[in-house]
C-alpha cells in the first residue's frame, strides 16, 4: 500500500464525506493540468508517481485520482502497465483540434449572438475593455493578466449560448489548443491580436452573427497556420518541448 504524505492523511477523516480529499485530488488535478498545458511539463515526458509525490506534495493515490481525470481529458496517454506519460502534440491533432474549434465555437457565437441580451452585451463591454488594456501591446510583463484578460473575453461571448454541455467541449478544446499556441511565441507573425479582437466585439455587438462567426474563425486559425507554415519551411517548431522524466 502506498504512503500517504502528510497532506493526504490531513485528509483522511473528511475523506469519507467526500469533501476535504476531493478538494486536494481537484487541486492537484488543476495543478498538473496547468504545468502540461503550460509545457511546463513536456510533451511525452513519463509522469513516475514518486517523483511527482514531491513535486505537488500529496500522496499516491490523489496523484492517481487527478492522474485518472487527466486521461479522461486526454492530457494524459497509457501503455499498457507503463504507467502515465503527457499525450504528444502533432500537426495532425492540432489541424483536428482547429477544425473542430471552428465547427463548434463559431455555431455557439452565432446562438450566443441571437440570445444575448443587454446584460449579456455589457459584460461582453466590460470584458473586451479589461482585454484591450493588456494587450495595446501585449507585454511580458503582463502576459499573465492578458491570458487570464482573454479568458474571459472568450468566455463572455459564448456565455448566452445556452448549452453547458457545449462550453465544456469548447473549454477542453481551448486547453488543448493552449499547448500548441506556446510553441508559437517568438514566431515572426506580424498579427494585430487586439485588431482580431476588436473586430469579433464589434461585430457581436452589432449583432452581426455571421460576420462575427468569420472572424473568430480566422482569429482560431491564425496560430495553427503560423506553426504550420514554419513547419513546412522546415524549422523543427516542437523542439522546444523536450521529453523527460518527472
Amino acid at each position: 500500500m502506498a504512503k500517504k504524505s502528510l497532506n493526504d492523511s490531513l485528509y483522511v477523516s473528511e475523506a469519507s464525506a467526500g469533501t476535504g480529499y476531493r478538494t486536494l485530488i481537484e487541486r492537484t488535478y488543476e495543478d498538473l493540468r496547468e504545468d502540461i498545458v503550460s509545457g511546463r511539463i513536456a510533451p511525452g515526458t513519463k509522469l513516475l508517481i514518486e517523483h511527482l509525490k514531491d513535486r505537488y506534495d500529496v500522496g499516491a493515490g490523489t496523484l492517481r485520482e487527478a492522474l485518472t481525470r487527466l486521461l479522461s481529458d486526454a492530457m494524459v496517454i497509457t501503455e499498457g502497465q507503463r504507467g502515465f506519460t503527457v499525450a504528444p502534440i502533432n500537426i495532425e491533432e492540432l489541424t483536428d483540434i482547429t477544425n473542430l474549434r471552428v465547427s463548434v465555437e463559431t455555431q455557439a457565437l452565432r446562438t450566443s449572438i441571437r440570445n444575448g441580451d443587454q446584460l449579456w452585451r455589457d459584460k461582453l463591454r466590460d470584458t473586451f475593455e479589461i482585454l484591450s488594456q493588456f494587450e495595446r501591446p501585449i507585454h511580458p510583463d503582463s502576459a499573465k493578466k492578458w491570458e487570464r484578460a482573454n479568458t474571459n473575453f472568450h468566455e463572455a461571448l459564448l456565455s448566452a449560448c445556452a448549452s453547458p454541455w457545449t462550453l465544456r467541449v469548447i473549454r477542453q478544446l481551448t486547453q488543448h489548443g493552449e499547448r500548441y499556441r506556446r510553441y508559437a511565441i517568438g514566431l515572426q507573425s506580424g498579427r494585430d491580436v487586439h485588431s482580431e479582437h476588436e473586430l469579433i466585439f464589434q461585430s457581436a455587438m452589432e449583432g452581426q452573427d455571421a460576420r462575427a462567426a468569420l472572424a473568430l474563425e480566422s482569429h482560431i486559425r491564425a496560430t495553427p497556420e503560423l506553426i504550420l507554415r514554419t513547419v513546412q519551411n522546415g524549422v523543427n517548431v516542437f523542439r522546444k518541448g523536450e521529453a523527460g522524466t518527472i
